[in-house]
């Protein structure tokens, strides 16, 4: 009514409008209406309808698929900023991959030049890709939480009992007052402590987990639990990335960019006969001549973006393996100007743990062996 009336809205009017239509939206069930997650719409909805569009001219598809990784990173800082999890960069992910897979079959296979042993390693690329995806999303490394009424308690202490009973355990103590910013998935207000460790590292006091944190471990703002080794949250896998299921992340992205290129080779084999696919991917007179061809052609562009982006993060990946950093720790050492630029400021190199090419691979391909003994300090 305020609408038709061109009259202003209440504060909060909006919000509660779209809290209503997500609430409202159900799909039914035997057992009942299951409620669908608004951010599972979009890709599945506007992802076909804009690669059909664009593969009607050249031009279309020039404006649709400059647009789409606009629009995509704007809504990826829009819930960064929020601080909010989301299910659409998942949902988008997966959906592309099953729908670029429909495209091959229904417009590219048909055409012969694809054989019968192309399709099968193509698949099996598919498959491998989908299980590491599948372990990523499992446990990423999180530290056991205390129970509720233990929570309470230590809640209850003061600073001055939390300093005499980890000086009781550790031999150190808290230094300086509860950090007041949250940068890079760090909890807001945490106390920093000095244990007497081997290797000299120290340990942090998380004050929304309650617990004693390892070194290298971090709060995930999204999640809301710490995690060991923490490396970042990805949107693409909607988890934390941790010592737990680094391996499976880079290997299923690995697993994605060999698939990915293959696909894109022999479908660019298939439409653009006689061409090299580099040369075919800016060079195919014929692409436009009929619709399907304009629409292999279309899909293998936007799968050409999203195998360059992610080919960026699986770059960034290995080069901090190599140097034993995690991109939480490059983040902390940008901001505390104490990591060293390298390789054009691709990685940054903290020199903490860094060991060494091989020692670090070994130490990164040992990670999650074996399952991490609980301390004295895990309990506190």
């Amino acid at each position: 009514d305020r609408w038709l009336t061109c009259r202003s809205l209440p504060p909060g009017a909006l919000e509660r409008i779209a809290d209503t239509v997500a609430d409202r939206l159900r799909v039914p069930w035997f057992a009942g209406a299951v409620k669908i997650n608004v951010s599972l719409v979009p890709p599945l909805v506007l992802l076909p309808v804009f690669l059909h569009v664009a593969a009607l001219h050249f031009l279309l598809g020039l404006v649709i698929l400059t647009s789409l990784p606009v629009v995509v990173l704007w809504y990826y800082y829009l819930t960064h900023r929020r601080k909010e999890r989301t299910l659409f960069f998942l949902s988008l992910g997966l959906f592309s991959l099953g729908y670029m897979y429909y495209v091959f079959l229904q417009e590219v296979v048909p055409r012969g030049h694809v054989g019968y042993s192309q399709v099968v390693a193509l698949t099996c690329g598919l498959v491998f890709m989908l299980a590491a995806l599948s372990r990523a999303k499992k446990d990423p490394g999180y530290l056991p939480t205390p129970a509720s009424n233990e929570k309470s308690s230590q809640r209850g202490l003061p600073n001055n009992s939390v300093r005499r009973s980890s000086n009781g355990l550790h031999g150190g103590t808290l230094s300086g007052a509860a950090s007041g910013r949250a940068v890079n998935g760090e909890a807001k207000g945490y106390f920093r402590m000095s244990a007497e460790e081997p290797e000299g590292v120290k340990k942090d006091w998380c004050t929304k987990c309650q617990l004693v944190r390892p070194a290298r471990a971090g709060h995930c703002r999204l999640c809301g639990r710490c995690v060991r080794r923490l490396d970042h949250h990805c949107v693409w896998i909607n988890s934390c990335v941790g010592e737990q299921n680094h391996q499976a992340f880079i290997l299923a992205l690995s697993f994605f960019m060999l698939t990915s290129v293959y696909g894109i080779t022999l479908t660019l084999h298939t439409i653009c006969r006689g061409r090299t696919p580099f040369v075919a991917l800016f060079y195919c007179p014929g692409a436009y001549s009929d619709y399907s061809s304009a629409l292999s052609f279309t899909c293998v562009w936007y799968s050409a973006i999203v195998t360059a982006g992610m080919g960026y993060i699986l770059l960034i990946q290995l080069l901090n393996i190599s140097y034993n950093v995690t991109e939480r720790e490059a983040r902390l050492a940008l901001r505390d100007n104490t990591g060293r630029r390298l390789l054009g400021g691709l990685v940054i190199d903290t020199g903490q743990y860094n060991r060494g090419f091989l020692c670090n691979w070994g130490h990164f391909l040992s990670l999650g062996s074996s399952p991490p003994q609980r301390s004295a300090e895990d309990i506190v």
